[in-house]
């Protein structure tokens, strides 16, 4: 369904997460307080499409609960949120938006798939963890959150579908699925959900 052209290796989990879980947990909730703000600057940005503005106002207040979610997790486990960290992937990513001399649909197009892109590969990362966790709590933590993942990243897609009429989602879509897969490539080897 993800369509991803290089999946996460389970030892990931392994080598890198299971010893780590304050680590993953404190990238993963800045990672749900980054999707909010995302949402919120689709809205900025793009305020004339009425059924965008209500789907990302949904999706801002989703993922703040995530957030919440993430964050009880963190407490429960006796740990502190720590700092932000910088997410290489996800900054790597946004080089492939197609900047200015573009058309207003053009941009749209470009951001929606690339928060579709980080959802699909968000999504994936939650299932191998999942899968491959010891901590029986946090693999159905991440089952539930990965189903999350799979609703935002199709909702993201049908939007382009929808609202960029006239242009080829589909072929964008398969350079931003080969862009990524080079990108990810270099990563998987930390306590990043997208490390």
């Amino acid at each position: 369904m993800l369509r991803l052209k290089m999946k996460t290796d389970p030892k990931w989990v392994n080598n890198v997460v299971s010893g780590n879980i304050e680590e993953i947990l404190t990238d993963h909730a800045y990672c749900e307080q980054k999707a909010a703000s995302s949402a919120i600057s689709l809205i900025v940005q793009f305020p004339e499409h009425e059924e965008l503005v209500s789907n990302m106002a949904d999706l801002a207040q989703e993922e703040m609960g995530h957030f919440r979610m993430v964050h009880r997790e963190i407490q429960k486990r006796g740990y502190t949120l720590g700092r932000e960290r910088k997410d290489s992937y996800v900054n790597e990513l946004m080089k492939f938006i197609k900047g200015k001399g573009r058309g207003r649909t053009e941009m749209l197009m470009d951001k929606l798939l690339f928060a579709a892109m980080i959802e699909a590969r968000s999504c994936e990362r939650f299932k191998v963890l999942s899968e491959n966790i010891d901590d029986e709590g946090l693999a159905e933590f991440y089952h539930k959150l990965m189903i999350s993942e799979a609703r935002h990243y199709t909702m993201f897609l049908g939007l382009a579908r929808k609202l960029c009429e006239g242009l080829d989602v589909e072929a964008r879509w398969e350079e931003f699925l080969e862009y990524e897969g080079e990108v990810i490539s270099r990563y998987g080897n930390k306590e990043h959900v997208h490390g």
